[in-house]
Parts: C-alpha cells; structure tokens; sequence
C-alpha cells in the first residue's frame, strides 16, 4: 500500500483574517439546515466538510497553512466550536479531521508531510483519527489490535479497529500497531487500499452521521514512506495536548447553543425558568473561564512537562462535565417539548454520544 502521488498538490490559498466569518457562514449555509438529518437519517455531512475546509476551518494549526506563520491551534478550537454550536456530528468530524492533520503536522516523516498536510489542510484530503486504541494501550487500558509483520520497504499489518470515524471509501486515517522487536509505530492509510477494509455493523443512537465503521486490515502493506513515527510512545506525548485540546472546541459550541437556546424560549417560559439552578448566565460564566483556559493551554501546545499535561487533561473534564450540565439543564428550560420525536433540545444532549467531549 503506497500513498505516495494519490492526492493532487494543493496550492496554499492566501488567508484573510476574517476565517471564523467565512467558517460560520458555512455552517449556516450548510450545516444547520442538514443537523436533523445527519441526527436522524444518519447523513455524513461531507460537502460541509470540504467547504469547511476550503473556509480555513482545518489549516489553522498547520504551520504555514493557516492566518498565522506558526501554529495556531487556539483559532483551530475556535472553528471546531463554531460547527458545534449547529451540530455536534459535524463538528466531531471536523475534529476527526483536524487530529489527522495534527498528526501530519507532527510527523517525523518529513515526506509524508510534503505529500499529505496540504491537501489535509483545504479540506481536500479527508481524513480519520484511528489512535484510540494506541492511546488506550499507552494508558495500559488496552492490547494494541494490530501487529505489523516486518518486510522489505515497511510492514504487513494484520487485525482489526472497532471504531474509526470520518472513514468513508478513499478516506486517510492514522493507525498504529506493534512490530515483530516490540517497536510501536503509527502510520497512515487510505480505507479502500489493498488489505484495508471497512467492516460497518453496528448502527448507533448518534453516531450514523459520523461515517465511523471498523476497519479490518489483511496483510495490508504499509510502505515505510507512510510513517508518521517508528516510536509511538515519543510521538504520543507531542500530540497528545494538541489531540484533547482540540476537542474542546466541540464543548464550547455545544454549551454556547445551549445557553442561546435558553433565552430563544418563549418570554413565559424564561420567567419560570428563572428559578432553575442553572440558566444561560451561569453557562456564560462557566463558558468563558472554560474557554480562557482553553485559549492559555493551546498558546504552548508543545509543552513537555506533567503540570501542563494535568492542567490539559483538568480542563478536558471540566469540558465534558459542562458539555452534559448544560444539556441536561436546557432539556429542564425546553420542558415537555424537549421530549417530541426530533427535538432540538433533546438532540443537542443524545449528540453528546457521538463526539469525545
């Protein structure tokens, strides 16, 4: 299996400061419209997803890709959250996207960069994250699923992943898996190539949007060419911030929905709610600590010490305790109307289910 000539060059395209305007006016064009659908009928919002790309939403914590010279990974939480204030599945797979293209970014294969961060960068490339498994084995959760049988120019990889998401037919996704001398190595493939295949069964309450399947591989040939790293653990820790940060983004969307939802109720309905415990005021407030820690943390994504990888992982849990109060409590501020078939209200707290957050 070689990735090598695959995807056409993709010329960098000059940034305008305005990325977060030309990003929500995609969501609203494309992906609020389509959010009861991708929820119920299962659509993979895939032309969102491009046109996304083609806003700047997945360039900006790429060097030299995004409105910054650097790495910006902060505005790359910002456009996530922005697709998460319409639709939580959609923005799951921005951040599919993203940590694929964070994984390019990182790579210490400077040829598997040149080849893919372009493309992965626009949009062009869609891609998938497949380190779940590996991050679960480094936390000794977990076996690693897949072992690679050393050959001549890369590996023979046999096993199976349950879960990968933003995967459909032609799609990159990254993997790891355990050689024959005990290394640990994370690469790329494309589903679709020889010996890689998707295995879809399951069907899900929230996650049918998402394009997620098992990916089965069969002695399929990953050429050393599409290495990101041939040591796992080295190449985890320098991602590892950068790959929960970015989920954050989903969260700050999804809380800030939540409050706006609130004060869209109807005005008889807001003077009894006013006495519930939490409105869309405390949700303001806890959202703007939680975002200007967010903001503080992603200023230094390559941090190598344990206070800033504790102070990443507390505010990863602070997200998601957030995320679910504040669905929960906009399912008590909607009342019985949160509770008919296609609900909004109720979709923005099942959504929780398909995403990380």
């Amino acid at each position: 299996m070689t990735l090598a000539g695959t995807t056409a060059p993709v010329a960098r395209a000059p940034q305008k400061p305005d990325m977060l305007a030309r990003v929500r006016a995609v969501v609203e064009r494309e992906v609020r419209p389509l959010a009861a659908r991708i929820d119920a009928d299962g659509l993979y919002p895939s032309s969102a997803l491009t046109q996304l790309g083609a806003a700047g939403a997945f360039a900006q914590h790429h060097e030299g890709f995004g409105e910054a010279a650097g790495v910006d990974l902060g505005l790359a939480i910002s456009a996530i959250s922005a697709v998460a204030e319409a639709c939580l599945s959609t923005a799951f797979c921005a951040w599919c996207q993203d940590a694929f293209g964070w994984y390019l970014q990182n790579s210490e294969n400077p040829g598997l960069r040149a080849r893919l961060q372009a493309a992965a960068a626009a949009g062009a490339a869609l891609g998938g994250t497949g380190l779940s498994n590996p991050m679960k084995t480094l936390s000794g959760i977990e076996p690693m699923r897949l072992r690679g049988e050393r050959v001549a120019g890369g590996y023979l990889v046999e096993g199976a992943l349950p879960w990968v998401s933003n995967l459909q037919e032609g799609h990159f996704f990254a993997f790891c898996f355990d050689g024959p001398k005990g290394e640990r190595v994370a690469a790329v493939a494309r589903l679709g190539a020889d010996g890689v295949e998707s295995r879809k069964g399951a069907q899900f309450i929230a996650l049918e949007g998402t394009a997620t399947c098992a990916v089965g591989f069969r002695k399929a040939f990953v050429a050393d060419e599409n290495l990101l790293s041939d040591a796992l653990p080295r190449f985890a820790r320098r991602i590892k911030p950068g790959f929960l940060l970015l989920q954050t983004g989903m969260v700050a969307g999804l809380v800030r929905d939540c409050a706006e939802l609130m004060r869209e109720l109807p005005a008889r309905i807001r003077e009894i709610n006013a006495h519930l415990p939490t409105g869309p005021d405390a949700l303001d407030a806890s959202l703007d600590a939680l975002e200007g820690e967010i903001m503080s943390l992603a200023a230094t994504p390559f941090e190598d010490d344990q206070d800033y990888l504790r102070r990443v992982l507390e505010v990863r849990l602070r997200g998601s305790t957030l995320a679910l109060d504040a669905t929960q409590a906009l399912m008590l501020h909607a009342g019985a109307r949160s509770y008919l078939r296609n609900s909004l209200y109720s979709r923005r707290l099942r959504s929780l289910t398909s995403s990380p957050s």
